[in-house]
């Protein structure tokens, strides 16, 4: 991501401070701040207030919050300050419940830790090393299914995206919206129908202001405006992000999906679903079993309209961030090991076998 001539990355390690920074995306596009975090607690604090959000970035995120756990530890022992880590990592992983990247990361961090061989004060630098090669790995995951799933997007092609999947929701470059990316910068003239993504508009506030940082023309709508589209002929592809995916293909992502994917199967419509392998959960076999977050009914309610709220002044909400996609109405996965497509839980596993 760029902001004016100077990149940088959603989150980043200040080596001066010893302090992890992350772009607060609460309030973009309005006004850009960096905040810097040096307690594990706040870490987790940020993922849940959604400072940062995106599966990918709050992975990273984790892995940051677990280094800093280990330098704020006072343990002179390794068996004190790994105690010390697996109560960060329980804190951290309550943080969001349904991003799975979140418990990759903290549980590649515990791993790591549980079989280091050295002093603690070896073990603060190792940890802090691997959060960043995690962040490292991030970006370099994200340009490689970028550019499988360009070769998706063909030249005039009217894409559909829903939520924010760019550089903001990852350490950089993005997956669905990063795929859009890449087809724009290799040349072809894409235009992008940016879903708002209610009720925090991540589509309007954040994918809008990624596409502006790019040059990518786009027109924002309602999230119900998508089937009429479709159905009117003026799209060709709809791609989105995952959250947390199960091994039968069933995909866990931001609210309104379901209903997306659902017109674009009905419209014979390509609808893809872009994520790195670390967003699988292997451990879940069917989309039912993931669990899905519900948030404060008042993100909901504070709609207002010329200054006034909406809704009546004693109504209720429910609040439900994320619903799950069927395998059946996804035409495919990008990933960083390819295209995959149907069945899902066989071709995966060959994926998953070939080498990079």
């Amino acid at each position: 991501m760029r902001m004016g001539s100077e990149a940088m990355r959603t989150i980043t390690w200040n080596d001066d401070q010893h302090t992890v920074e992350m772009i607060d995306q609460r309030i973009l596009p309005r006004e850009f701040v960096v905040l810097s975090y040096d307690d594990y607690q706040a870490v987790a604090e940020a993922i849940r207030t959604m400072v940062i959000r995106g599966a990918p970035a709050i992975g990273a995120a984790a892995a940051y919050g677990m280094a800093l756990a280990a330098q704020q530890s006072t343990a002179e022992s390794l068996e004190g300050l790994l105690a010390d880590l697996e109560t960060a990592g329980k804190v951290l992983n309550q943080s969001r419940p349904t991003a799975v990247n979140l418990s990759w990361a903290v549980r590649r961090m515990l791993t790591a830790a549980d079989a280091f061989d050295g002093t603690p004060d070896e073990l603060r630098g190792h940890l802090l090393d691997l959060a960043k090669a995690i962040a490292d790995e991030d970006v370099e995951v994200n340009k490689r299914l970028a550019t499988y799933g360009a070769a998706l997007i063909d030249d005039g092609d009217h894409i559909i995206h829903h939520c924010n999947t760019g550089a903001l929701a990852t350490v950089d470059w993005g997956t669905a919206l990063g795929v859009i990316r890449m087809a724009h910068e290799q040349g072809k003239r894409i235009h992008v129908y940016v879903d708002e993504t209610r009720p925090r508009l991540q589509g309007a506030r954040l994918t809008a202001w990624e596409l502006e940082q790019y040059g990518i023309p786009y027109d924002i709508i309602t999230d119900s405006s998508s089937g009429y589209l479709m159905r009117k002929g003026l799209v060709q592809k709809v791609v989105f992000g995952a959250d947390r995916v199960a091994v039968n293909g069933d995909v866990a992502n931001k609210i309104g999906t379901y209903m997306l994917a659902l017109a674009a199967y009905d419209n014979g419509i390509p609808a893809y679903s872009v994520f790195p392998v670390s967003t699988i959960d292997f451990e879940l076999s069917r989309g039912d079993l993931i669990p899905i977050e519900e948030r404060d009914q008042a993100e909901v309610l504070g709609l207002t309209l010329m200054g006034k709220l909406v809704a009546p002044e004693h109504a209720t909400a429910r609040n439900f961030a994320f619903d799950v996609t069927p395998n059946r109405i996804i035409s495919g996965w990008v990933t960083e090991k390819g295209v995959i497509y149907p069945p899902f839980n066989v071709n995966m596993q060959a994926a998953m076998m070939e080498k990079d």
